[in-house]
């Protein structure tokens, strides 16, 4: 299979997996509003709340960075500018989620 057919693939299914996730998350943001700080820390630190936020943030670097890799691919000419530049954005979208999941799940502690 061609690198750019896989790429497509995982960009639909990311996009499908990231819907219902981006739903849920839209709504408990929206509930916010009218919370206080230690309701807001309450439902963070629930156990579902901490995997569907993982799961959200994974999907959401890993969506964004195969979109902005076709970025690279489309307008980028020099292919160690591009090569460099999707070292880098592979990189964050790595290290952005962890960081994250790890302060969240440290959140109520």
């Amino acid at each position: 299979m061609l690198s750019a057919t896989k790429k497509w693939i995982f960009l639909r299914i990311s996009s499908l997996i990231l819907l219902p996730l981006m739903f849920w998350f839209i709504i408990n943001l929206v509930n916010f509003y009218d919370k206080t700080y230690v309701e807001i820390v309450g439902f963070l630190t629930t156990q579902p709340s901490k995997i569907l936020i993982g799961l959200f943030l994974v999907f959401s670097y890993f969506f964004s960075a195969l979109s902005i890799s076709e970025v690279f691919e489309d307008y980028i000419q020099s292919e160690k500018i591009k090569n460099a530049a999707n070292k880098a954005l592979n990189f964050f979208a790595i290290v952005f989620p962890i960081i994250t999941i790890i302060v969240i799940s440290n959140l109520g502690r």
